[in-house]
């Protein structure tokens, strides 16, 4: 039976204001955000039937990376009723936190927090999928198709809406190199990405010896998962990355300054080559590991050594896998080369976990009715501008702004949960045409570039008093 249409919600006489597409948490760091904003009609469309975060990697213990500030909502306004310390008075649970002192929450309340929010900010609609966008010039509004999905996934109504402006929040996807994709589409081989581990974490640990394929904090943690419930002496582990060593992630005070708004602004006005390599070589900053969960590894590496004897455990870092297939009925073969010293060796395994990250989604397909209007770079990609909109041809009067798709233009804070906050308040700013949430106009001690004279000018700036948003009841 085919989808019944739905008409449209808004005609392009009355379209919305934005209309989201994806809620992960930086679209719903916007949504919280527009919720007090009266003069603005919003509506987000996600696909999934409900929120989650990385549902495969909420391993118990593991924490993220930013302190819980770094909500959807505090570093831009700490007043905002869906800060994660409102979270906790909702749950009656201010006081067990306050007791426990944790900076750094777990990725499990962190994503219960956010399931929160998704579940009581007014419009936001799961099991919507959105199929394509256009630019209708004659009403100088962007058409936005959807389809309603069933409970099963299916497609069970087709509908569109109408939208002044676009916001882009689809994020990203598990990365599997190539030389594997044909063991992880196979049904039944125990090769899977880490995204997936949860799910399958039973048949892995079952497995007679397991290799983990990733140097980051996922490879870290799911590897210091396997490693603590395995049997002491007949852990059966090899761990291996590209980088050349299990590296930590950069976490000094003036190292981090590398996610504030200052080192974002400074890093668009590079050129796009000085741009391109600094990415390249910044992965440290953020693809490292955690030093916390690096000793942690160490540490039960250790105490499986104070009866004599060592852990049968391998840690290879500088290590491509080239190839990989299948021998006899049930067992993997990796071909691995080292990078320093050029050598080639197999490593026969019983399963595997890929933590090789994730990439930005394809927008080739959701964009391809805006394609002739799209300005890009020298290597085909968007360019986005300083408030985060595609630069456009400019008989679009609409905007299209993105949320962790500027990665070659705005730098490693691109999908930094740091910087939700302070991002979605530039694009309301910017949306908006007022200053509903003033930013601040410096936010790091480190000048980045040899001119400091407007950073410092705007710093020396007279204080401005803020009216406190009263929420309508």
């Amino acid at each position: 039976m085919s989808p019944t249409p739905i008409p449209p919600r808004h005609e392009p006489e009355a379209p919305r204001d934005l209309v989201g597409i994806g809620i992960g948490p930086f679209n719903l760091s916007l949504a919280a955000l527009a919720h007090p904003l009266a003069e603005l009609d919003t509506v987000f469309y996600e696909q999934r039937p409900g929120f989650d975060w990385h549902p495969g990697l909420l391993i118990d213990g593991a924490r993220i990376q930013v302190p819980f500030l770094a909500d959807l909502v505090t570093l831009a306004d700490p007043a905002s009723p869906w800060t994660f310390l409102n979270y906790l008075r909702a749950r009656d649970r201010l006081f067990p936190f306050y007791f426990a002192e944790r900076f750094h929450i777990q990725r499990a309340e962190y994503d219960a927090y956010c399931r929160w929010v998704s579940e009581n900010v007014p419009g936001l609609h799961f099991s919507h999928q959105v199929d394509a966008v256009r630019w209708n010039a004659e009403h100088d509004v962007f058409e936005v198709d959807f389809t309603h999905l069933d409970t099963d996934g299916e497609a069970q109504a087709l509908g569109r809406t109408h939208t002044k402006n676009i916001v882009i929040g689809t994020g990203t996807a598990p990365h599997v190199p190539d030389p594997l994709k044909p063991l992880v589409e196979a049904p039944g081989v125990p090769v899977i990405h880490a995204a997936d581990y949860l799910d399958h974490r039973d048949t892995i640990l079952a497995a007679g010896h397991v290799t983990v394929v990733g140097s980051g904090q996922s490879g870290a943690e799911v590897f210091l998962d396997l490693l603590r419930h395995r049997p002491a002496g007949r852990e059966h582990l090899h761990w291996l990355g590209r980088t050349e060593a299990f590296a930590p992630m950069e976490y000094s005070k003036l190292g981090l300054e590398h996610f504030t708004p200052d080192y974002t602004r400074y890093f668009h006005t590079l050129t796009e080559p000085v741009r391109d390599r600094l990415v390249a070589s910044q992965w440290q900053l953020h693809k490292g590991i955690d030093a916390d969960t690096i000793a942690a590894i160490h540490d039960e590496l250790y105490r499986r050594t104070l009866h004599g004897g060592w852990p049968d455990t391998v840690l290879t870092p500088g290590v491509h896998v080239r190839t990989a297939g299948r021998i006899a009925t049930s067992k993997l073969e990796l071909h691995l080369e080292h990078i320093q010293q050029g050598t080639r060796s197999r490593l026969t395994t019983d399963a595997v976990v890929l933590a090789t990250g994730y990439r930005e989604r394809p927008l080739g397909r959701l964009l391809a009715g805006l394609d002739p209007y799209l300005r890009r770079d020298s290597a085909e990609r968007p360019r986005i501008d300083e408030h985060f909109r595609m630069v456009l041809d400019p008989c679009v009067t609409g905007s299209v702004y993105v949320q962790n798709a500027e990665l070659h233009t705005h730098g490693v804070g691109a999908p930094d949960l740091g910087l939700a906050a302070w991002r979605s308040a530039t694009i309301l700013n910017s949306l908006t045409g007022k200053d509903p949430y003033p930013l601040p106009t410096r936010t790091a001690f480190t000048t980045f570039g040899l001119d400091p004279q407007p950073q410092v000018a705007a710093a020396r700036q007279p204080e401005r008093t803020l009216t406190p948003l009263v929420e309508e009841r």
